[in-house]
């Protein structure tokens, strides 16, 4: 039995109270219906700015009627000491996902990030400590090894960040890590890299790359690669990033608190590699997709060449053992775009 199969067994056995912000985005109403699943008690927090509740329905209809019960909602900012407070009263556990995400966006407007990204994680810090939670779990990010070259990337060599988005992931780390040097108390960071799955929104400027072309490729719409298409990054299914939060949020082992963990799955893929798989997963639904062409443009600013990630930490520290792999990741992302697109 996996680490990961035998803590869902013991959350079962022994529900524990969770409090998931950003409940009513792509990562976090995953967490909300895994958790919901295993028999705990959530509460979600969410101001809607990037997430949906249609994202909050289908977490609630994939749970099933009596889970759904032991979900609560508040809508709130985590740019609200008071908010945040109010939320994490009662919660053993903290999922933190809320953040406003996006290289471009970050450069476009750097103050609203740093709002949403470093004072929203403070009050956040501040909110959990002072109701005396058993574990904070945060979203960090693979922005943080910044203009760092070397393959693959090692949680304790850093670069410098190559956009304001990565400055405020990284001040989450360092604030994480001085809370816990100042109050005791025990936070963990999850650097995520290029997480995918169900409920990924394809729409916006600023989506990200894989549900943009599905939709594109399914749809039939023009499909862009920024550079030459050589660019790789550490594609990661959804139900990995869920697997490595629970692990986190449930070690009891003292040494595995207080750092930061990749979560990828130790493989690289390049766009022009990925636009020929998702061709492929888009053709098994939508049979013309099979035909759709891809366009190449500039190189976007604010991005790094190469992302792959070595999870050796994430492995023997939190037991993680990534379920799927690209491919199998993305099969499982093509089913999902095929119903909802």
């Amino acid at each position: 039995m996996s680490a990961y199969s035998d803590l869902l067994g013991r959350l079962a056995a022994q529900p524990r109270s969770w409090l998931v912000t950003g409940a009513a985005g792509f990562i976090g109403s995953n967490l909300v219906e895994t958790l919901l699943k295993a028999g705990q008690r959530v509460t979600g927090l969410d101001n809607f700015s990037t997430g949906y509740r249609r994202n909050l329905d289908m977490a609630l209809e994939g749970a099933g009627a009596e889970h759904a019960a032991n979900f609560t909602f508040i809508e709130g900012d985590i740019r609200r000491l008071e908010d945040c407070r109010q939320a994490c009263g009662g919660a053993e556990y903290v999922l933190h996902q809320a953040a406003l995400g996006s290289v471009p966006r970050s450069l476009e407007d750097p103050i609203l990030t740093n709002a949403n990204n470093i004072d929203g994680f403070l009050n956040m810090l501040v909110a959990a400590r002072d109701e005396g939670t058993r574990g904070f779990v945060y979203a960090a990010s693979s922005s943080t090894y910044g203009d760092e070259p070397r393959l693959p990337k090692r949680e304790d060599v850093i670069g410098k960040p190559l956009s304001p988005y990565a400055v405020t992931k990284y001040v989450n780390e360092l604030y994480a890590d001085v809370f816990a040097r100042a109050y005791g108390t025990r936070g963990i960071g999850l650097r995520y890299f290029n997480i995918f799955g169900q409920r990924q929104d394809p729409n916006g400027a600023y989506a990200a790359v894989i549900p943009q072309w599905f939709a594109g490729i399914t749809l039939g719409d023009t499909v862009h690669i920024n550079g030459d298409g050589e660019t790789s990054r550490d594609f990661c299914y959804i139900d990995n990033c869920v697997q490595a939060n629970l692990l986190a949020a449930c070690s009891e082992k003292d040494d595995a608190w207080n750092r930061v963990y990749n979560v990828a799955c130790g493989q690289r893929t390049t766009l022009n590699e990925l636009f020929e798989l998702i061709r492929g997963e888009a053709a098994r639904h939508t049979p013309k997709a099979a035909d759709a062409r891809a366009e190449k443009r500039d190189f976007r600013a604010g991005d790094v060449r190469h992302s792959l990630a070595d999870i050796s930490r994430a492995q023997d520290l939190l037991g993680y053992a990534p379920e799927y792999d690209i491919r199998a990741g993305l099969r499982e992302a093509g089913h999902w775009y095929a119903k909802h697109l």
